[in-house]
C-alpha cells in the first residue's frame, strides 16, 4: 500500500458486487478493513484473497462489452455507464453512456480490443475502466463473465448475449448464422436503455437488508419493459441469507428521456409490500438533474443526500387490511361487548342533487356581513333558529363521544342542500378532539376539513373550553391562541367560549384571540347550574347570570351562550333568564341543554315565547335523554307559531331514520339510560359526562354501584362548594366521586383521614387552581386537606406556563414524527400534540400500522368482518377496495393466524398474533434507545464476530463485533470510550434489529 501510495483501493481477487472491497486511505484503515474485507470474500465466494490497486478520486465506471470467438475474432458491443454505484456495488446502470466524448469512448473501444486479443480471450467478457475528470483512463479489470447489467446492451444492440456465449462455447464463429456478427462496422446501437436493482434494502437506514413476507407481489410491463426475476411471488420469504436483489428492471427507449420516463412508470407500477425496497430511491436517483446530465460519478449516490428525500408509499391496502385482520382475530379493543346476535339495517341517505351549487346558508352570509353585523342580524330576525348537534354534543352524551367521520360524512352534503337555513352545525370541539385520536384513531383536523369541503354553506360552531382549549388542563396562551387560528382556517365559524368555573378572567383571552385572528364569532357562554326560581339560591341566582352576562359581552362576544350542560333550566326559569339577560345585553341569546329529564323541549317553547334567539336541537334518531331535544319534534312544535323557522319535516325525518339505523352499530357506547330521569335535578351530572361516567364506573368495576356513584356525585359538589360542573370541572367531580366509592369513603373519611389519602391528580390540580377559581373560593380547610404542602394559587393558571416556541419546537417535532409517516407533518398535528403528546404519540403510530382506518365502514371497524362477508373501502374517489374474508387460519406455533382476503380479484393474506392464545414469544432483550451504555444489533442477522470481552477497555470507533447479513458484513464501533461491562450474545446468534449485544460502562 505504501508503495503504491493512498489512496488505495482494497479488492476480492474472485468476486465482484461490491463484496470485500475497501477505499484505504492511510495503514490504520487497512489495519481496521483488511480482516474485515478478507471474511467478506470468503463468505461471498469461499475464497479470502485479496489484492490492492491505486484508488481513483470521483471518476466515472465505464465498462466495454467483449464478445470474441475461439477464432480470433474479437467485435466490441460499445459501452456501459456504471457510475451508479453504492459501496462500489452498481445500482443503476445506461447503455450508451452519455456525457462522454466520442474521443473517449473510441480510446475504451480501442483498450478493450487490445487487452483482450493480447490474452487470445474468447467467450462473452466486459472490460471495465475508471475515467476521472480530465477523461484520463484508467484500466481495473476485465470480469470473464456474462454481467448482471448485460441487459442495456442487449437492449440497444438487438444482441442476446446469453445465448452467444452458448454458440461461442459449441465452436462458433462470431459471422456464422447462429450469432451473425460480423464486422464491427455492422453493429451500433438504438436508442437508449437502463437498469434499475430493486432490492430489499432501507436506503433511510444506511441501506439496511431487510427480510421477511412479501405480502404483495406485482410487477410491471410494457412496451420497453424488461424484468429479470428468480421466484419472487406473494408469499415468498426473503431471507437473510442470501443477496438481497429481488429484480432488475430494464427500460429502452428511442431517447434517454423516453427511457427513464418508462422507466419512472415501472418502478410506480411495483407493489411490494411486506418487506422494504429501494423503489422509491431507485425513482430519486433517475430523476436527478444529475443522472439525467450525465454527470454522475461513483460519489453520486453518497455526495448527493437529497436522494435519500424518499417520498414513502401509502400501502393503503396492506394497512387496511393489516387493520381489519386484527380486528377479525382480536376484535376492537374498544368494543368490551358484542351481541352475536345484533343485525344492522342499512341507513339510507336522504336522496340530494350532487351536481347542484350549495344554497345560500349563514356561512355566507357571515362572509358577507362580518362577525358584527351578523351578530345584530341574528338579534333582529323574528324567527327562531336551530343548531343541530347531531355531530358532536349529541352523540358525545348518547355514545360516549365515538361517533365516527365516515358516519358523518355519509350525509354531510345532503344535509347542507336539504337544510341550508340551519343556523349552524356544531360538529366539532370539546371531547371530540381526544376521542377522535385516542379512540377512533382519526386526525380531528381531517374531519373538520372534511366536513367543511361538504358542508360549505353553513356555519360549523366548535366547543371551546377557555383557558383549557380542547384539552382538561391549562395550557400556554399562545397556544390557545394559535388553536383558535388554525381552528378558523380550517372552517369554524362560531367559537362557544366557556369556562368550567364560569370564570371571565379564563374566558377573556379567548374571546380577544377569536376578534383578534379570526373572521368568526365568539359565543362566550354563561354555564347554568342549580334553579333561580329557587328563594334558598343565594349563589348561581338571576342576579349572578346577568352580570356573568354583561362582563361577557364587555369581554368582546358576539353571541352569549346559556350553557345548561345537565340539563336543570326548568321551563318558568328559562322564561325568567332569557328574558332578562335581553334587557341586560344587546346580543343575541343561544340556548344549549340536555333532555335528561324529559322536560327540555317545555324549556325551549318558554325560551321560545320570551325571545331566546338561537336553540341546541339533535335530529330525532340522536336525540333525547342526555342529548339535546328532538329537532324534528321542535321544528312540529312551533308550526303556526309567529316565530317559526321552515324546515322540511319530511326530509327531517329522512336524516332521524339514518341516524337511528346508524346507531345501532354504536350500541356497545349506549349510556344504559332508557328513559328520562328526574334524577338529574340530583345529582346534576352533565349530559355529555353521564355516557363516560357509567364506562368509567364498569371499568373499575362498580357498574353494579353507579347508582352510588351518582349520589356520591352530588355529595362531593356540596363538598367542594358546589361548583359549576362542566368539563373540566365535572370530571373533577367525577373523579372524586369514582374515588370515594372505590374505597368506600364518605365526606367525614375523608375530612378526618385525608392526610394519609391518595387523591385523584385531577382532583388535586384542581384545589391547585389549574382550572382557575370557583365563584366564592375553594373551601379552605378541604383544599388544606388535599393539598397538604403544596401551595396554590389565585390568578390565571396559564400565566404560570412557558410560552410555546412554535419555531423551535415545531421543527423538532417534524423531524421527529415525520420519520416513517407518509403524509405531511403539519402544525395542526404539532397542536393535536401538545395538548394530547400520548396521545397523539399513540395515534400516530396507529397511522404507521394501519394507515386511515376512517375509511373502514363503522360495521367493520367495530365488529370485523364474517367468513366470505365482503366490504367496500373507498381510498379516494375512483379508488375502491372491494374486500372479501375468505378464511381464517389456524394458529401456528407462535400463535399467529393467517387471514385469508380477496382484494379486487386478487387474493392476499394477512400474519396476526392471536393474543387470546398468550404465546410467549423467546426474544433477545433489547437495546434502551435511551441508554447510551446498551449497544444494539443495527440491524438483522448473524453475530458473526465478538471482537472484545466483559472487562476490555476499548477507546471511541474501536471495532465490538460484526454483523453479517445477505454476504455483507457491519461492524458496529464504540461510540465512546470506555469498559466492556457485559456481552449478552455470542458468535454465531441469530440477532433482531436492537438486539442488546453488549453494554459499556
Amino acid at each position: 500500500a505504501n508503495r503504491i501510495g493512498y489512496p488505495v483501493m482494497l479488492k476480492a481477487a474472485s468476486g465482484g458486487g461490491g463484496r470485500g472491497m475497501r477505499v484505504i486511505r492511510s495503514n490504520e484503515d487497512l489495519g481496521s478493513n483488511f480482516n474485515s474485507a478478507k471474511n467478506e470474500a470468503l463468505n461471498a465466494f469461499g475464497d479470502d484473497t485479496m489484492f490492492l490497486e491505486k484508488y481513483v478520486e470521483n471518476p466515472k465506471h465505464i465498462e466495454v462489452q467483449i464478445v470474441a470467438d475461439r477464432h480470433g475474432n474479437i467485435r466490441h458491443l460499445f459501452e456501459r455507464d456504471c457510475s451508479v454505484q453504492r459501496r462500489h456495488q452498481k445500482v443503476v446502470e445506461v447503455a450508451p453512456s452519455y456525457n462522454v466524448s466520442q474521443k473517449v469512448k473510441d480510446a475504451l473501444y480501442d483498450y478493450a480490443v487490445a487487452i483482450t486479443s493480447e490474452v487470445n480471450y474468447n467467450n462473452i467478457g466486459t472490460v471495465e475502466f475508471l475515467v476521472d475528470p480530465q477523461d484520463n483512463i484508467y484500466f481495473i479489470e476485465v470480469n470473464p463473465r456474462i454481467q448482471v447489467e448485460h441487459t442495456v446492451t442487449e437492449m440497444v444492440t438487438g444482441i442476446d448475449l446469453v445465448k452467444t456465449q452458448i454458440f461461442i462455447a459449441g465452436g462458433y464463429k462470431l459471422s456464422d448464422k447462429q450469432i451473425k456478427i460480423y464486422d464491427q462496422d455492422s453493429l451500433a446501437t438504438y436508442g437508449f436503455a437502463l437498469q434499475c436493482r430493486l432490492t430489499t434494502e432501507d436506503p433511510e437506514n444506511n441501506f439496511t437488508p431487510d427480510y421477511g413476507d412479501i405480502t404483495t407481489y406485482r410487477s410491471a410491463s410494457g412496451m420497453g419493459i424488461r424484468l429479470d426475476a428468480g421466484s419472487i411471488y406473494q408469499g415468498y420469504k426473503v431471507s437473510p441469507f442470501f443477496d438481497s436483489m429481488l429484480v432488475k428492471v430494464s427500460a429502452h427507449g428511442r431517447t434517454l428521456d423516453g427511457a427513464i420516463r418508462k422507466m419512472t412508470r415501472a418502478l410506480r407500477e411495483f407493489r411490494i409490500r411486506g418487506v422494504k425496497t429501494n423503489i422509491h430511491f431507485l425513482q430519486n436517483v433517475i430523476q436527478h438533474e444529475t443522472f439525467i446530465n450525465g454527470k454522475v460519478t461513483v460519489n453520486f449516490i453518497q455526495n448527493t443526500p437529497e436522494l435519500f428525500d424518499i417520498k414513502l408509499p401509502q400501502d393503503r391496502t396492506s394497512k387496511a387490511l393489516n387493520f381489519l385482520a386484527e380486528v377479525i382475530v382480536n376484535g376492537n379493543s374498544d368494543v368490551k361487548f358484542i351481541d352475536p346476535n345484533k343485525k344492522f339495517r342499512e341507513p339510507i341517505i336522504p336522496k340530494y342533487n350532487r351536481k347542484d351549487d350549495f344554497p345560500k346558508g349563514t356561512k355566507d352570509l357571515l362572509t358577507e356581513l362580518g362577525p358584527e353585523k351578523f351578530s345584530q342580524w341574528l338579534k333582529n330576525d323574528s324567527k327562531i333558529h336551530y343548531t343541530d348537534t347531531t355531530m358532536r354534543d349529541a352523540h358525545q352524551s348518547l355514545l360516549a363521544t365515538r361517533m365516527r367521520s365516515f358516519d358523518m360524512l355519509k350525509v354531510a352534503e345532503s344535509f347542507a342542500k336539504n337544510h341550508p337555513n340551519t343556523f349552524s352545525v356544531e360538529m366539532w370541539g370539546g371531547a371530540t378532539f381526544d376521542v377522535c385520536l385516542r379512540f377512533l384513531h382519526e386526525s380531528p383536523w381531517t374531519r373538520l376539513r372534511e366536513l367543511r369541503k361538504a358542508m360549505p354553506n353553513i356555519l360549523f360552531q366548535m366547543l371551546l373550553r377557555g383557558s383549557n382549549g380542547v384539552g382538561y388542563k391549562a395550557y400556554p396562551d399562545n397556544l390557545i391562541e394559535k388553536f383558535v387560528e388554525k381552528s378558523w382556517e380550517n372552517g369554524i365559524d362560531i367559537f362557544r367560549i366557556f369556562d368550567s368555573l364560569n370564570w371571565v378572567k379564563a374566558m377573556e383571552p379567548s374571546i380577544s384571540y377569536v376578534r383578534n385572528k379570526t373572521g368568526g364569532l365568539a359565543e362566550a357562554a354563561l354555564s347554568y347550574t342549580g334553579d333561580i326560581l329557587d328563594v334558598n339560591e343565594t349563589k348561581y341566582n338571576l342576579k349572578y347570570y346577568t352580570q356573568l352576562a354583561k362582563d361577557l359581552e364587555n369581554a368582546g362576544a358576539h353571541i352569549i351562550a346559556i350553557k345548561d350542560m345537565a340539563g336543570l333550566l326548568k321551563p318558568y326559569a328559562a322564561t325568567e333568564l332569557v328574558a332578562a339577560l335581553k334587557d341586560a345585553v344587546d346580543l343575541p341569546i343561544h340556548l344549549h341543554t340536555h333532555d335528561t329529564s324529559s322536560l327540555q323541549t317545555a324549556t325551549y317553547l318558554k325560551a321560545i315565547e320570551a325571545g331566546v334567539d338561537v336553540v341546541d336541537v339533535a335530529l330525532g334518531g340522536l336525540s333525547g335523554l342526555t342529548s339535546q331535544p328532538n329537532f324534528n319534534a321542535v321544528v312540529e312544535m312551533m308550526k303556526n307559531h309567529e316565530r317559526s323557522h321552515d324546515f322540511n319535516i319530511d326530509k327531517l325525518n329522512q336524516f332521524s331514520n339514518f341516524w337511528e339505523d346508524t346507531r345501532e352499530m354504536y350500541y356497545p357506547f349506549e349510556s344504559g339510560l332508557k328513559a328520562g330521569t328526574a334524577e338529574v335535578f340530583q345529582h346534576e351530572i352533565p349530559g355529555g359526562q353521564y355516557s363516560n361516567l357509567r364506562p368509567q364506573a364498569e371499568a373499575l368495576g362498580l357498574g353494579d354501584r353507579f347508582n352510588e356513584v351518582k349520589k356520591m356525585y352530588a355529595e362531593v359538589n356540596k363538598m367542594f362548594g358546589n361548583l359549576i360542573k362542566v368539563t373540566p370541572s365535572s370530571k373533577v367531580v367525577g373523579d372524586m366521586a369514582i374515588f370515594m366509592v372505590t374505597n368506600n369513603l364518605t365526606p367525614e373519611d375523608v375530612m378526618r383521614r385525608g392526610k394519609e389519602l391518595s387523591f385523584p391528580e385531577s382532583v388535586i390540580n384542581f384545589f391547585t387552581g389549574d382550572l382557575g377559581q370557583p365563584t366564592g373560593g375553594f373551601p379552605k380547610e378541604l383544599q388544606r386537606i388535599i393539598l397538604k404542602d403544596k401551595k396554590p394559587y389565585t390568578d390565571r393558571p396559564n400565566a404560570h406556563l412557558k410560552p410555546i416556541d412554535f419555531d423551535k419546537e415545531y421543527k423538532a417535532f417534524k423531524k421527529t414524527y415525520q420519520k416513517g409517516f407518509t403524509r405531511a407533518i403539519e402544525l395542526e398535528d404539532f397542536l393535536s400534540y401538545t395538548l394530547y403528546p400520548k396521545v397523539f404519540n399513540d395515534a400516530h403510530e396507529n397511522y404507521k400500522k394501519y394507515g386511515n382506518i376512517a375509511l373502514i365502514p363503522t360495521k367493520n371497524f367495530f365488529y370485523g368482518m364474517q367468513l366470505q362477508e365482503e366490504t367496500l373501502v373507498e381510498l379516494q374517489p375512483g379508488k375502491t377496495l372491494i374486500i372479501k374474508l375468505l378464511s381464517v387460519g389456524i394458529p401456528n406455533d407462535e400463535g399467529k393466524r393467517i387471514v385469508f382476503f380477496k382484494v379486487n380479484g386478487e387474493n392476499r393474506y394477512v400474519e396476526v398474533l392471536d393474543t387470546s392464545l398468550n404465546i410467549k414469544k423467546q426474544e433477545n432483550a433489547k437495546a434502551d434507545p435511551e441508554d447510551t451504555n446498551d449497544i444494539g444489533a443495527p440491524l438483522q442477522g448473524s453475530l458473526y464476530k465478538v471482537l472484545v470481552k466483559k472487562g476490555d477497555t476499548v477507546k471511541e470507533n474501536d471495532a465490538l463485533f460484526v454483523i453479517e447479513a445477505m454476504k455483507m458484513e457491519t461492524t458496529v464501533t464504540a461510540h465512546k470510550a470506555g469498559k466492556i461491562k457485559s456481552v449478552s450474545l455470542s458468535e454465531g446468534s441469530m440477532v433482531m434489529q436492537d438486539d442488546l449485544v453488549m453494554t459499556i460502562a
